[in-house]
């Protein structure tokens, strides 16, 4: 049985593909079976190869990694097969690692990482352990921080409507319930979705159930 891990690198600059490619080569345990230069070649040869693991580029021409990572974990889950995608970016801002992870990347690593940093991720990986560039660490908890404070924000009538809109009720209803105009509610409404970031009701609602708000 061959326990070779099979690698692919999808990066954009061929200097980059090419001296990942050489140095992993040296590896005893490692088989480098492709390189794509953009998010679309990505997926199709991920589809094509199946390697366990993928060296992935976030921005790209054309198809940036975020995507290409969201469309190899959904194609790969349907197919029943386990790739793991590890994030190799120059990139470290919020708006970068969370969608990345959220897409479906196991592990996340910079460039600057050292050779043997990469080469010990990608077996580690393989085993089923991420690795999280230690800074990666400090943006996901202020991102969770952020998140879970967001409804902290609103005021204790703002809170009220909330829990109102998260059980369904419509503007008149909520006005009805809380004895206050309708053009109220509206404001009220209009500064809920403000400061939860959201652009709908509906979204609204979601989120009030899922931080249970409307117990």
């Amino acid at each position: 049985m061959d326990n070779r891990i099979k690698v692919l690198i999808v990066d954009d600059h061929e200097m980059v593909r090419m001296g990942l490619s050489a140095y992993l080569s040296t590896e005893d345990e490692i088989d480098v079976v492709g390189e794509a230069s953009n998010g679309t070649e990505g997926v199709e040869m991920a589809l094509a190869l199946r390697p366990h693991v993928i060296l992935m580029d976030l921005v790209m021409d054309g198809m940036n990694g975020i995507e290409a990572t969201r469309l190899i974990t959904e194609s790969f889950s349907s197919m029943s097969w386990d790739s793991k995608i590890i994030i190799l970016t120059s990139f470290i801002e919020e708006d970068k690692v969370m969608p990345a992870l959220e897409a479906g990347a196991f592990s996340y690593l910079l460039k600057t990482s050292k050779a043997e940093d990469i080469v010990r991720a990608i077996k580690k990986a393989r085993k089923g352990e991420s690795t999280l560039e230690g800074k990666v660490g400090q943006v996901m908890l202020a991102s969770s921080r952020k998140k879970a404070a967001k409804h902290e924000m609103l005021t204790e009538r703002e809170m009220e409507v909330l829990k109102e809109i998260g059980k369904g009720k419509t503007n008149k209803e909520i006005a009805e319930t809380l004895f206050i105009g309708i053009k109220t509610v509206k404001t009220h409404v209009s500064n809920i979705l403000s400061k939860l970031e959201l652009e709908d009701r509906t979204k609204v609602a979601v989120y009030a159930n899922k931080y249970h708000l409307t117990d």
